[in-house]
């Protein structure tokens, strides 16, 4: 097992070349003004909250002891908002009526305390100021009452909510800021037994993202029209004008809008600490450009703009890896290894395929694991024939095993399995993903289906089924032509922040980011409505 650390110093360079451009993405989808607002006139009076409402407790007499500290407070709403920032118009708003905003909600011991920080006192409408016991009946309640804006200890921040920035800045994700003096949020709270104070330096972001090509358009691009290796990765934010019919397969196709900040998506992937992919396709010594079809063999110089992308770690585990041989597996292995990006689920023989990629970001150890269940069989790695390692319910639980006993904190699989162009999830899917938590996974994060999948919670754990296309090549549908990646928050171990990112494929090849609140709506409602029962943030 080798273990290396991400992010070459030449990558973290390139990535905050480009930090401007993702803050400017930030600021697009942003429903808050950077501008500060008066507080409202302060009320006389707290009135005491309904009797009717479960989730309103009896706030604290006192919001200060003599242990109380400055304590990092976020705003949050429900997971499933496509919101990125809200500001000081939104808190006035959430408390007087108007806008998209019902109520405001805060923990009950902590009410007194966040109101002084923000400036503002308990509203005279009761109903315009929601009291929660805990953190988890707040997280609750969000997701029941999405008009429902919250602020929350940061310790207290978990995936179930999603966090938002505070006038442009955030405590979380890839342009969050590395020390609480620059965090602008902060309330006179006591510490809790038990629970350490929020640390900056503790907190790392994972990218992750779905299917990457190499042959077929994406060459064409790169090499016939010259737009080079770093191109698929350029891309900036779109929105999409509507649809054209059709395709040669007869689908609707999106009329996509580029609308400006290049380089976007290079930033998110090259600012997060750690990021991961699924290369979809081999690139052998005696590649072959094919135009079409379903055979894909790619020249390994692109390699380097996946490379300079800011992409660590890759799947091999794809029913695609032997389309040029098992000795281009071998050579796709050895190419890889030349421009730095680390690989999982293939190799020379059973054992060296079921190894994991193990790489340690803060202090943190975080093992890959990558398995195929698609046919051809032919591909799959025996004791002794190069190949890919096989989606085997025994293989996952000793590899897990093996990857805790080497020190691994985070284990993230990313299967190869499904059905294409479906929202799924199959049964053999989910009976392998509960398989894989059970056996000590903390993240899955699948591809093959060329669509975005569903999203399951499995005793706490999310399972991606499937991210969709990331730079693969496939214009003739629009969810063929749109996919998400991840924004993964870590305190230490502990995934505290998950954030999906819609994108569109311009010219098939390059994914350019969507507003989460627009028209990213797109890509991200037919995923929570495939999702239904499974996901309960």
């Amino acid at each position: 097992m080798t273990e290396t650390s991400p992010k070459a110093p030449a990558l973290r360079r390139r990535g905050r070349a480009v930090a401007a451009l993702g803050a400017v993405f930030l600021l697009l989808a942003a429903c808050g003004s950077p501008n500060p607002v008066p507080a409202p006139t302060p009320a006389q009076g707290s009135p005491a909250p309904s009797a009717s409402s479960p989730s309103r407790g009896t706030p604290a007499s006192s919001p200060a002891t003599p242990s109380a500290a400055a304590v990092p407070v976020v705003p949050a709403v429900a997971f499933r908002s496509g919101l990125t920032s809200v500001g000081r118009r939104d808190l006035i708003a959430a408390l007087g009526g108007g806008g998209r905003w019902g109520s405001l909600e805060l923990v009950a011991a902590d009410a007194d305390a966040i109101l002084a920080a923000l400036g503002v006192e308990r509203p005279t409408d009761a109903g315009r100021l929601v009291l929660a016991p805990d953190h988890g009946a707040l997280a609750a309640d969000l997701r029941a009452h999405p008009d429902r804006l919250a602020f929350l200890r940061a310790s207290d921040v978990g995936p179930s909510v999603r966090a938002l920035a505070w006038e442009g800045r955030d405590l979380f994700g890839v342009d969050r800021v590395r020390s609480l003096a620059d965090w602008p949020l902060n309330a006179g709270l006591a510490a809790r037994a038990g629970q350490p104070a929020f640390d900056p330096s503790a907190v790392w972001t994972m990218w992750a993202g779905g299917d990457l090509g190499l042959d077929r358009s994406v060459a064409y691009a790169v090499k016939d029209l010259g737009k080079g290796v770093d191109y698929p990765y350029d891309g900036g934010t779109a929105r999409i004008a509507g649809t054209s019919c059709c395709s040669s397969f007869g689908w609707p196709v999106p009329r996509i809008v580029r609308t400006g900040n290049a380089g976007a998506m290079r930033h998110l992937i090259s600012a997060a600490d750690l990021a991961v992919a699924n290369l979809e396709e081999p690139a052998p010594d005696a590649w072959t450009y094919h135009a079409h079809g379903t055979v894909f063999t790619g020249d390994p110089a692109l390699l380097a703009g996946i490379a300079r992308a800011g992409i660590d770690v890759v799947s091999t585990a794809t029913n695609h890896i032997g389309d040029g041989g098992r000795v281009g597996i071998l050579q796709t292995l050895a190419h890889l290894d030349a421009v730095g990006i680390r690989h999982a689920g293939s190799g020379a023989n059973l054992v060296a395929a079921r190894r994991p990629a193990l790489v340690t970001v803060g202090g943190v150890r975080v093992a890959f694991l990558a398995y195929d269940a698609i046919p051809p069989a032919s591909y799959f790695a025996t004791a002794t024939t190069t190949g890919s390692a096989p989606l085997v319910a025994s293989y996952v639980r000793s590899d897990i095993a093996a990857a805790h006993r080497a020190g691994a904190d985070v284990i993230v699989v990313y299967p190869h399995w499904g059905t294409e162009y479906t929202r799924g999830p199959t049964s053999f899917q989910r009976s392998m993903a509960h398989l894989m938590i059970d056996a000590g996974a903390d993240l899955v994060i699948g591809n093959h289906p060329h669509w975005v999948q569903a999203v399951e919670v499995y005793k706490g754990r999310p399972i991606w089924y499937a991210l969709g296309n990331l730079t693969f090549d496939q214009a003739w549908s629009e969810p063929t032509m749109e996919g998400i990646s991840l924004e993964l928050t870590f305190d230490g171990s502990r995934l505290v922040q998950v954030r999906m990112l819609p994108h569109v494929l311009v010219g098939a090849v390059q994914p350019n980011l969507l507003d989460p609140a627009g028209d990213g709506r797109r890509v991200l409602d037919p995923v929570f409505e495939a999702s239904s029962k499974l996901l309960p943030w």
